[in-house]
């Protein structure tokens, strides 16, 4: 992700977030650039660069050994359930892997279903509740999945695409 990513990407953040609230151009402006050693995201455009039609962002582990954090991940709707949500995974994941993390954490409400199921199939557990967290008082769940730092390799063996649209 660029700077010059952040105008078309709001929309989606936007209609996806709406109620959380969504984060403005200067949080996604600081994220990118008052943070850049500690912070990757990538953005996924419809063939051709015409519209943006999902992003996601980590937080990077500051030493080997420590979480990498989700900070956002985010499908248009009519691209979702169609791999576009897994590529991005994936990506998150080999580049905390590249980064030595020892696990990935994010969280999510809980009342997000399909988030959840998502999650669940990339082996992401339950690790802690955090009441009233996002907007209107709905709780987030905080997930961890864990990463195997001795090899460099993802502790499942998935061989996602690493291509984004």
């Amino acid at each position: 992700m660029r700077l010059g990513d952040i105008d078309g990407l709001l929309p989606l953040e936007r209609e996806l977030f709406a109620g959380d609230p969504p984060w403005t151009a200067e949080i996604f402006r600081s994220e990118l650039t008052d943070m850049p050693g500690t912070r990757w995201y990538v953005v996924a455009e419809e063939y051709g660069g015409r519209q943006v039609v999902g992003y996601a962002g980590l937080r990077l582990p500051a030493v080997a050994g420590e979480p990498a954090d989700v900070h956002t991940i985010a499908v248009a709707s009519d691209w979702q359930r169609h791999g576009l949500g897994s590529r991005l995974m994936d990506m998150l994941i080999e580049e905390a892997v590249a980064h030595r993390a020892g696990s990935i954490m994010l969280e999510v409400r809980s009342d997000n279903e399909a988030a959840l199921d998502f999650y669940a199939d990339y082996g992401f557990q339950r690790l802690a509740v955090r009441p009233a967290y996002f907007h209107g008082g709905r709780d987030a769940l905080v997930l961890r999945k864990s990463l195997d730092v001795s090899t460099g390799e993802r502790s499942d063996e998935s061989d996602g695409d690493n291509r984004c649209l």
